[in-house]
This record gives structure tokens, sequence and C-alpha cells, in this order.
């Protein structure tokens, strides 16, 4: 089995399936038939039986390359042999449009092709069922192999002879070959004739993609990135747009802080439309605002996550046939956060459904029933802004009156008010407007130290993190509020550490943190910028942008010490902060004439 030492994965995916690819172009991720499905690949974390993978081996390897190609979710590995032999594999998930939709199967698609020598290799295929208990039956015909998963049938249809492929035998790469793996359904054509077009189909989609999305003037590549990676963190059917695509990569080495990540969080929600409303992505920041507001309008409270498909339970448990990422396990199904109580959920959604009623570029804006819908979140803000809960960083021992929850309940209360002013609606406005202006009085009365100096992660509270930082950002405070100013240095002081932050340093449930939270880091990048410290912020983004992968990829931790990526991948919310602190950081587009 093909083992992975870093996180130096590419991510190849069509809104319906995504799957990693590592630097050796061993498939080790990917869940059927979408991305909260069954991980017919998961040699990423380990199966005790082995397998879980799906490899293209070449014999006497000596040296691997790999990148995307330009502008798109097209992924080329070059493996070269001690010999001179070298061998090019393109990946990818068709994507295009079809009779006035998408059309997005759940399928990958490998061509093979040799570049130079006599390069011989073995096709290894081997995907398991039930996480990683059991090996799925086989059957063949003559041209393709069928892998009976229990919710879902695989078929390689391919032009290398089946025998071959069965049973791995090693073949020289005499000419391309194809491989698509899918539904289990007969090709209508030639197996390379439909590899062929449908990679300059879905080749022609991105790039037609990407030409229209509003990009900065610096540090376009790392944008560009970022921006198809979270369109490929969107499960289409839905709307909804995931964490990240992995479930128990630990945030630390044997730190036990290991959970699934293949749902939605709300609280991302205003920051992710934030994003796409920069980079123009509105078909996707309006599938996105869909599923939002159907989880948000007749619901008696928010939970913190749901399902890509709207579930509301998402029961915790811990797998026993994978052993972990490194071995480093528990690896689990399921995340217990939908039970707890985090109260910024209720800004999150009003700020995110704000865009609705401003943005004219939207097929479906909002207007007064949108609004007189979003007003139960509103009255659930006003209830609970004072009431402890488990913040935003989810805290499974502990309940306070967090200052960043009570704070996006405010913003809950502040955006109404703004919505129904430009609706025309004065006396919803002036309700609106009173309670946010007593929110925040009372707000600032808690959350302020005067003996400290600094602005206080909890009512009454001592200590400090990083989700202090978006105060300004928020609107909370303005960003010369000397308040303010004084509060990002004391995180700079005692959050900061070289290029990373933590995002608190307090111990929790599970000991004391030790990587550094990537969106943490660029939430102070733009905190620093905020307050006028530009030049001291493009510094720490270079750094930043400096500790991706090879492909541009960001997880959701960083160790301080060497930069190494941990937690799950790739983490939508560490994409946000790069689109947006590049957004706020470039040189304007006049400085290239």
């Amino acid at each position: 089995m093909t083992t992975t030492a870093a996180l130096d994965l590419g991510l190849v995916g069509n809104g319906s399936i995504a799957a990693l690819v590592d630097a050796r172009a061993c498939v080790n991720w990917c869940c059927i038939p979408a991305f909260d499905g069954d991980p017919a690949f998961c040699a990423l974390l380990s199966p005790r039986a082995g397998g879980g993978d799906y490899a293209i081996e070449l014999e006497d390897f000596e040296s691997a390359t790999q990148e995307y190609v330009k502008n798109t979710a097209i992924l080329r590995t070059v493996l070269r042999d001690r010999h001179g032999g070298a061998v090019e594999i393109t990946d990818f998930a068709p994507r295009w449009r079809q009779h006035g939709r998408f059309y997005r199967p759940v399928m990958l698609v490998r061509r093979l092709r040799p570049l130079s020598g006599r390069p011989r290799i073995r096709v290894v295929l081997r995907p398991l069922a039930n996480y990683g208990a059991d090996v799925p039956a086989q059957t063949w015909g003559s041209n393709h192999v069928r892998y009976l998963l229990p919710d879902f049938t695989l078929r390689l249809t391919s032009d290398v002879p089946v025998r071959l492929l069965r049973e791995s035998l090693p073949f020289e790469l005499d000419g391309e070959r194809h491989l698509v793996l899918g539904p289990d359904e007969t090709l209508a054509q030639p197996v390379d004739g439909f590899a062929r077009s449908a990679e300059r189909q879905t080749l022609e989609y991105w790039r037609d993609w990407v030409r229209y999305l509003s990009i900065p003037l610096e540090w376009q590549d790392a944008v560009i990135r970022s921006a198809i990676t979270l369109k490929l963190c969107q499960y289409e059917e839905t709307g909804a747009i995931v964490a990240a695509i992995t479930t128990s990569i630990p945030e630390a080495p044997h730190s036990q802080r290991n959970w699934d990540y293949r749902y939605c969080w709300l609280r991302d929600s205003a920051f992710v439309v934030r994003a796409l409303n920069r980079l123009g992505a509105t078909r996707t920041m309006e599938g996105y605002l869909r599923y939002v507001l159907n989880l948000a309008t007749g619901a008696d409270g928010l939970q913190p996550l749901y399902g890509i498909a709207f579930e509301k339970e998402l029961e915790e448990h811990e797998v026993p046939d994978l052993a972990g990422y490194r071995g480093m396990g528990p690896v689990r199904r399921g995340n217990l956060a939908w039970v707890q109580r985090q109260h910024d959920v209720y800004g999150s959604v009003v700020l995110a459904a704000t865009q609705l009623f401003f943005d004219q570029r939207l097929a479906r804006p909002g207007d007064i029933d949108a609004f007189h819908r979003l007003e139960p979140v509103g009255e659930q803000a006003w209830a609970l802004y004072d009431q402890p809960d488990a913040g935003i960083w989810e805290f499974r021992g502990r309940a306070e009156v967090h200052t960043y929850s009570s704070v996006m309940c405010w913003a809950a209360c502040d955006r109404l008010a703004r919505i129904a002013t430009h609706l025309g609606l004065a006396a919803r406005a002036a309700h609106w407007r009173g309670r946010a202006d007593a929110m925040r009085e009372a707000i600032l009365a808690r959350a302020w130290d005067a003996e400290l100096g600094h602005f206080v992660e909890s009512a009454e509270g001592r200590r400090l993190d990083a989700s202090l930082l978006l105060l300004a950002e928020l609107g909370f405070v303005d960003a010369d509020d000397p308040r303010f100013v004084a509060t990002v240095e004391a995180i700079g002081t005692q959050l900061r550490r070289g290029d990373g932050l933590f995002r608190y340093i307090a111990p929790d449930d599970f000991g004391s943190p030790e990587t550094s939270f990537t969106i943490c880091s660029f939430w102070y990048i733009d905190a620093l910028a905020a307050i006028g410290r530009v030049d001291e912020a493009r510094q720490q983004f270079e750094s930043l942008l400096a500790r991706r992968n090879h492909l541009g990829l960001l997880s959701e931790d960083m160790a301080f010490e060497d930069g190494e990526a941990w937690g799950n991948f790739p983490q939508t919310y560490s994409h946000v902060g790069v689109v947006i602190a590049a957004m706020r950081l470039s040189r304007p587009w006049s400085d290239a004439v």
C-alpha cells in the first residue's frame, strides 16, 4: 500500500465527489457516492487490513513531480524510474455543462501516457467498504471490472487488458491508456475517446469558470487555487460547502483531536459568502446561500453544523478498522458538535443572508418576505447573546458567555436593522436597532478589561483568544479604536509564534493546543492591515503562503517549528483566509499599468 508521510496531496473533484491524490499519483481518499459517504479509498487513514488505494506503481521508481494544469482542477503527476523511463498520469473528475445542466458523475478518470524510455507499471485498485472493514466482491467482463460496494457499484472501464487490472500485473506502458472509474454503466463510446473528450471539456469548464473570477493584481495563482478549492468543496446537490474533505487527521501528532469535517459549519458561512462575493463566484455563492437559508427558516434553534443533505443528527462513532493518519487514531465518523449550543451561528446566518438584500447580481434577491423569515433568527440572537455556550472553538467541557458569540448575536440584530432600513420598514428597523444598541452596550461592559488593557475571550474573563481579531471586521468596533488596537497587539504578543497563531493557549478538554490554527493566522494578518500595519501584514501573508503544500493547498493547522500541515484537508476556511487577505493587501490594478 502506498503510504503518505505528509499532507502532500492534490484535490480533484466535480461537485459530486472529491478525491485526494498523493505525490506519487495514488488516490488515497475518496468517499462514495458523495463527500460524506463510505470512503472506498481510505489508505490515508491506514486500514488495518491494507488496501483502500488506487495507485499507478512504476517499477524502479526514482522520483515524481506534480502540478495542476493551469487554472483547472486537473492534476498531472510524472513518475520517473532509474532507467530514464517516465510516465505521466492525468487525474480529473468530469465536469461540464450539458443539456442545460452540469454533467458531474461519480467518476474519476485517469489518463496514462509514456513520456520516455520503457516504463513498466502496475495498476493497483483496492477499494474497501464499511470504513475499511470489508473487501468488496468483484466481477468482470471483457473490458471492465466491477466492485460491489454496499450502496454503490463501481465499474472500472479501461483499454488496459482486464487480467492485468484484476491481478495488478506489471506491464510495459507502450502507448496511451485510459481508466474510467465510475457508476456501473456501459460507456456509450470507446474508452479512449470518452476520456480524451471528457478531459477537454473539463479543462474548458474550469478555465471558463476561472476566467470570470474577480482576482487581485498580486498573488493571483494563490487566489485562483483557493477559489477552485472552495468550489471543489461544494456539494452541488444542495449547495453545502464542507469544512474539509477528510475526517480524523489530527490537529497535532497523537493529540486525539481527530474530528470528522465532512459537514457544513454555519460559523463559517458569513466568511465563505464574503470570499465568494469578493471572487464574483455568484452561482456558487447563491447555491450556498440557498443551503443556509433552508436551514435557518422555520427552525426553532440552529445547530453548529449540518450534513450536506441538511441532516441534523450526526452521531459520532469511532471506526475500528482504520488505524488513523500515520496510525494516529481514533478515526471518527460523525461529529458530536451537532448537539452543542454555539450562539454565534445566529449572527453567521444573518450576516450571510445580508448579501441577498444588497447584491443586485443575484437571480433571486431578498425581499420583505425573506426578511420576515430571518427575524426569528434575530429573536434567538437577542434571547441568547448573554447566555453561556460552547463557543466558536466547540469546548466540550466548558460553557461561558463567549465574547465572539455575543458579538455575533449583536451582528444578527445589527444587520436586521440595516436590512429593514434598506427595505423601507421603519418600525422594524427601529426595533432591531434598539436591540442591537442595547446588546452592544452590555457586551462592551463585560468584554473589555481595563486592568488588562484589552478585550477578553468571555464575559468577566481574563483570557485572550484569536476570535477577538474579528471585532472590527464585524463592525462591532472601529479598526482605529484604541481598545481594538490594544487587543490586536496583545494577541500578537501572547498567541503568535513566528508565522503562526494559536487560537487560544489555555488548556481545554484535550490538554494545551500545540499547533497554529491556520485561519487565525489570516485573521491576524487582516487585523494588522486594518490597524495600519500593512507592511507587516504583507510580510506575514507571504510567509504563510510559503507554507502551502507543493500544489498550493492548506490544511486546518500547522506545526510552529517546521510548518508541517496537520488537521483535516484541504480546509475551506483556510482558503477563505487566502482570498480575503489577498484582496485586502494587494496593490491596485492601476499599478500594473
